[in-house]
This record gives C-alpha cells, sequence and structure tokens, in this order.
C-alpha cells in the first residue's frame, strides 16, 4: 500500500514538473487563446429530469464564512449531522446528505471534486476545510438517489464540485481577512496558461481561538474555545493531448487541527489526495479516472465531570483507492449512450487508548478495522425525441466486507477481547429513470424513479465512540442502505430573468442505519426498517439588471418505520432532521466589481437523538458580503456571520449544549492581476 502511495504522488508530481517543459520544447510561440479545458464529459440531455440546483460561481465566493459548508447550506435539505461548520465541529460528525433522510454523521450523499469521491475512506465525512471555495467554478446538487453513473454511495443525491480553470481565475490572486476575535484567513491562488493548456496552484490557511461552543452559564476552568488551525494546498495541470484528448492531474494536502469544548480535547485529520484523468471528446467520448487517498484522524475525548482524558484515538490511517471508466459510443443524435465500470477500495484501522476517569491509569489498548471493495457495472441512455427526453440505466455493484476486526488489550497486555469476523460479499442492482417534456419555451415537466445504496462504512462497522457520557457502539452486522424513490416536478420561465422550480418527492430508505439507543447512556448502530421522507422543494432565481434573488425551501416530512427493538421508534422523526429548512441569497450591484449580498437561513427544529427529545430549537440567521473596489485590482471584502448573533444550538444531551457560530465580522483585501 505504502509503495502504491509513493508511486501515485511520484507520477503526479513528475506530470506536474514536465509538462510545462514538453510544452515548450519545440520553442514555437504560440497566441494566448483561452480554452475551456479540464472538465470532465458533458450533461447529458436528460440530466435535468432529476432536482438539480446549480450554484454558480458568484454565490459560491460570496458566503459570509468563506466556508465549503455555508455554500451548499444555500441548497435546501442540504445538511450535515450537526449545525456546527468544520471550525468548531468534530470533523467525523461532518457527513453530507439532503432530503432530510437523517443520518449518523456518515454520508448519505455521495461528494465528488473533478469526478474524485471525497469522503474519508473510514468514516465517511466530508473534509470541508481541505476545499477553498475560491478554487471552484461551479457546484451541482442533484438531490435524489439512483446510483446509475455516480458510484454506490449517491444514496441520498449527488454533490459535484468543480474546479475553476485558468479562465476562470486571475494569473495571481490573493486574499487576507481577520475578524473581530483576531482570527485569520490567508488564500492565493497563481493560474498561469501552460502550453495549451494550464496549471493551478492554491493554498489557504486558517486559524483562530474560535468562540465558547459551551454556554456561558455552563462553563467550567477547564472550558476551551473551538480554536481550530488548518491549511490545505492543491495543485491541478490540465494539457490537450492532439485534438480530442485532454490530460487532468490533481494533487491536494491538507491538515485540520480543532479544539473541542474542553482543554486537550483536541482532534485532526490530514489527507493526501492524488488523481489522473483521462478526456477524450472524440466521435467516442471517454472518461478515464484513477485516484489513491491518504487519510488520517485523531481525537481526544474529555470527561465532562472529572475533565481529564478518557479516550485518546490517537490513530486512524485510512486509505481510498478506485477508478473510474465511462464510455459513450456514438449511436447517433437521438441517443446518448453511457456504458461504465468503477471501483472503490476503503481500507482502514484504529488505535486507540482508554484511561479511567478517577485515577488516570490505562485501562485498555484498543485496535479495530478492516476494508470494503465495490465493483461496479452500469449502461444508461438517454433518447430524445422531440419535446420529450427519456432516460433509463441499470447498474450491478460486486461489494465485500472482509478483514474485520475488533481487539482490546489491558494495561499489562492480556487480551480482553479477540474477535475478527465473517468476510462477506454479495450483488447489489440499482437502477433509475426519468422523463422531461419541453412543454414550451416557459415551461419544462419532470419525472424519476430511482434505487440506490450504501455501504456500511468501516466506522460504522468496527468503530465504538463516546460522546462523553453517552457511549455507541459499532455493529459488524450491519447491512447496507437500500433507497427506492420517486419525483415529480416542472420548471418555470416566468418571465425574462425570473425562473421558479418545484419538485415533489417520495424517498425510503430501507435498513437505514441509525443509533439506536438500549438503555441510558448506551446506543449502537442499528439498521432501522426504513426512513421514509416525502417532501415539497421550491427554488426561484430573479435577475434583474442589477439586482438578483436566488432562494430555496425544503419542507419534509420524514419519519422512522420500526418493528421489533426498533418499535418504540416507530414514527419518531430521524434524529438531527428539520422538517422545513430555507435559504435566500439577494444581491445588489452597486459599481462595478462591487456589490453587496445578504443571505438569508432558516432551520426548524430538530431533535438531538432517537427518542424524540432534547430539542435544537429553529434558528434563522443573516450573513452579510461587501465588497469594494478601491484601486485597479485591489478590493475591500466586508463579511458577517450571523449578524444578529442567533443562538445556534448545535448539540443538546440532557441540557448539555454546545453553540454554533456567534456574530462574527471579518474585513480584508482581495488582489489579483
Amino acid at each position: 500500500m505504502i509503495a502504491m502511495k509513493n508511486l501515485l504522488l511520484a507520477s503526479a508530481a513528475t506530470l506536474f514538473l514536465a509538462t510545462p517543459a514538453m510544452a515548450q520544447e519545440d520553442g514555437e510561440e504560440t497566441e494566448n487563446v483561452i480554452v475551456v479545458l479540464g472538465e470532465g464529459l458533458p450533461d447529458t440531455p436528460a440530466a435535468p429530469a432529476y432536482s438539480t440546483v446549480e450554484i454558480e460561481r458568484d454565490e459560491i465566493v460570496t458566503a459570509a464564512s468563506g466556508r465549503l459548508e455555508d455554500v451548499l447550506s444555500n441548497v435546501a435539505g442540504f445538511q450535515q449531522f450537526r449545525r456546527s461548520d468544520s471550525r468548531s465541529a468534530n470533523p467525523s460528525a461532518q457527513g453530507a446528505t439532503l432530503r432530510a433522510l437523517g443520518g449518523n454523521a456518515s454520508s448519505r450523499a455521495l461528494v465528488l471534486l473533478d469526478g474524485v469521491p471525497m469522503g474519508d475512506p473510514f468514516f465517511g465525512y466530508i473534509p470541508f476545510s481541505a476545499v477553498d471555495p475560491y478554487a471552484l467554478s461551479s457546484v451541482r446538487v442533484t438531490r435524489g438517489g439512483g446510483s446509475g453513473p455516480f458510484g454506490s454511495g449517491a444514496l441520498a443525491g449527488t454533490i459535484q464540485l468543480e474546479s475553476a480553470d485558468a479562465a476562470t481565475l486571475d494569473m495571481f490572486s490573493g486574499s487576507a481577512l481577520i475578524n473581530d476575535r483576531e482570527e485569520t484567513e490567508l488564500s492565493a491562488t497563481f493560474a498561469p496558461e501552460v502550453g495549451d493548456g494550464f496549471a493551478v496552484i492554491t493554498g489557504r490557511w486558517d486559524r483562530g481561538q474560535g468562540f465558547f461552543t459551551t454556554p456561558e452559564a455552563d462553563r467550567v476552568p477547564a472550558t476551551a474555545r473551538a480554536s481550530y488551525d488548518a491549511w490545505s494546498v492543491g495543485g491541478r495541470i490540465v494539457q490537450p493531448v492532439g485534438d480530442d484528448l485532454e490530460v487532468q492531474a490533481r494533487v491536494l494536502a491538507f491538515e485540520d487541527n480543532r479544539t473541542l469544548r474542553f482543554q486537550g480535547a483536541d482532534n485532526s485529520i490530514e489527507g493526501q489526495d492524488v488523481s489522473l484523468r483521462l478526456v477524450s471528446r472524440g466521435d467516442w467520448e471517454v472518461d478515464a479516472l484513477v485516484y489513491g487517498q491518504w487519510r488520517n484522524f485523531t481525537n481526544v475525548v474529555i470527561s465532562s465531570t472529572r475533565f481529564v482524558p478518557v479516550l485518546d484515538q490517537k490513530d486512524t490511517p485510512a486509505s481510498g483507492l478506485g477508478g473510474k471508466l465511462e464510455v459513450r459510443p456514438p449511436v447517433g443524435d437521438a441517443h446518448t449512450l453511457r456504458i461504465g465500470a468503477d471501483y472503490r477500495r476503503s481500507e482502514g484501522d484504529l488505535f486507540e487508548d482508554s484511561y479511567s476517569a478517577f485515577t488516570g491509569a490505562l485501562r485498555e489498548n484498543r485496535f479495530a478495522g478492516g476494508v470494503n471493495t465495490d465493483f461496479g457495472l452500469y449502461i444508461e441512455d438517454d433518447w430524445q425525441i422531440g419535446p420529450v427526453t427519456l432516460t433509463g440505466g441499470v447498474r450491478a455493484d460486486r461489494y465485500s466486507i472482509t478483514d474485520g476486526f475488533y481487539r482490546a488489550l489491558d494495561a499489562g497486555g492480556a487480551v480482553l477481547t479477540d474477535e475478527t469476523y465473517a468476510d462477506r460479499s454479495d450483488w447489489e442492482v440499482t437502477w433509475r429513470t426519468g422523463a422531461l417534456v419541453d412543454v414550451s419555451d416557459a415551461l419544462r415537466l419532470r419525472a424519476a424513479a430511482y434505487s440506490g445504496f450504501r455501504l456500511p462504512t468501516l466506522n460504522e462497522l468496527y468503530r465504538p465512540f463516546v460522546v462523553f457520557p453517552v457511549v455507541t457502539q459499532a455493529n459488524a452486522d450491519l447491512e447496507p442502505e437500500r433507497l427506492e424513490g420517486w419525483e415529480v416536478g416542472a420548471d418555470i420561465v416566468a418571465a425574462e430573468g425570473v425562473a421558479f422550480s418545484i419538485t415533489y418527492f417520495d424517498n425510503q430508505v430501507e435498513g437505514a442505519i441509525a443509533n439506536v439507543t438500549l438503555e441510558p447512556n448506551l446506543r449502537q448502530r442499528r439498521n432501522l426498517d426504513a426512513i421514509e421522507a416525502t417532501g415539497f422543494e421550491f427554488a426561484a432565481s430573479v435577475e434583474q439588471g442589477p439586482f438578483s434573488l436566488t432562494g430555496s425551501l425544503a419542507v419534509t416530512d420524514a419519519e422512522v418505520v420500526g418493528t421489533g427493538f426498533a418499535a418504540p421508534l416507530d414514527g419518531n422523526r430521524p434524529p438531527q432532521t428539520p422538517d422545513l429548512s430555507a435559504s435566500m441569497t439577494a444581491v445588489m450591484r452597486v459599481v462595478e466589481d462591487g456589490f453587496l449580498s445578504v443571505t438569508l437561513r432558516h432551520v426548524a427544529d430538530q431533535f438531538e437523538g432517537d427518542q424524540e427529545n432534547d430539542v435544537l430549537p429553529a434558528a434563522t440567521t443573516m450573513d452579510l458580503f461587501v465588497q469594494v473596489p478601491l484601486m485597479d485590482q485591489l478590493k475591500l471584502i466586508g463579511r458577517a456571520e450571523n449578524l444578529f448573533d442567533t443562538e445556534i444550538i448545535t448539540r443538546n444531551q440532557g441540557g448539555s449544549m454546545d453553540l454554533g457560530v456567534p456574530q462574527t465580522f471579518w474585513v480584508g483585501l482581495r488582489w489579483g492581476f
């Protein structure tokens, strides 16, 4: 595994260093022609049959927090396990999901960066702090399942992040901001044209003392601010080879260190990603991708009564290796045929020490881990018949869950527990189908039905955890989650610059994995009978001269279906799931390169756990972003998070609470040429 990692990293580095030299070997001068490169194959004609929201670059780079999860919150229905952002949340709780399908911190939505899955190979969380929104050109959120060509993790939907090219970015740009807590945010990009293509190098560093997540009345001498210190560095190079083929290579390295609630309650994530992609746009269109990911996680749990370490999750190395091949043969103008295969292997191990809260003595050394693999084959066809577009596809996945183990030793090295779990594998067949009808230039009708599945993560299978005093046990017998659903919708252009959309959906996740309460302060991950979610999604956009408005609203009725051990949960709303969420952003452009953006968000109340107790009250927040041109390419930036200092409760366990980001003001400069 180490040899494979070194080989992939060396190959990517060689390509980065060699390409500029190769591009200049012939010594010929070429015109500075900007070519749109660096993307995958274009969306197929039937892509809009599924409920889709596009977030354009202008909206991406004006988030008041400057963070990716804040950008995604503009899509009503997007949620993480908790309301905390990536400065004040435990990273392992930052799973992404859509459509109020609940979760247990693992992602039910598949997040892709330039086609590469971003989910952590062990936990399934998304390293939001590793991606600088300024380096993105667009975000496409497709709500609803249907694994299809996206891979087996697209249970609740797919979030596709596309990197910006040199034509979108300045040759050089940089920004520096500071807030009222003297926290800083520094970022820079360098995007030269290289040969007939381009390169992009990005870097970002965020650090700060953080805010108190503990309410003032509950603070003790051991209470700490949610301090953070995170950096990421990325590189990407895109080069055409001949008339129709291009090569795209990308590397990413990041590290994020945080402290939560108490002094010494430190956690960290780090990662190194590398990918290589070949895209052919000839008669036979081809998209071929290989990638490698190496991640690690550490976490110290502090007792909330004695304020001493009780658990040190000191090492969680994990790797994800995979690839994808899609071919679109020429089958006539009326059809777009996609045939493909993808593969992902996730491997990880946990090493942790447990300590007595009373004596501080070592109690146990614990080790756990395993390997998950998935190989998928799919075929999908779009058929255009005048104003009607039909689509249908089927996917077959061969998955395996192997090498699972859990071992515990006492302080003297004697074996307390030594369990290995039987290997298992199976086939899973999923499908999706849809239709579009362009009734007129102003009205489009759409309908879709789909199924999908998600493997339990290594974390869910093998890693117990503690949010003191609640212990949550792992479960090596977990089965995959399976989704079936359908939706109907309409897209309306009411007037020039005025558009609306509405979608009704009905989704059901069978075997949904949840943290189920067994007794006070003890939970275990279990497969529920199902989670059912039905509801409406609305979106609107208005653009009139210097004014623009975008908004989205999701109204959802979600409930647990439970029998047997889960019978007490039957009819309950899933934990952490609001029945209403909404977002609206208004922008006024007052001068060239100068504007004011106001974002209003609302999230209805949620329940902390599966018993419909410990309410997280509804929260409405307002954010501001202002940009004022000063001279040449220099701009003044002002940002305000949670302008009216709304109290956002992100965790509530028996009255022990954590709070989200308070009122925060930022000011800084951005410069580019």
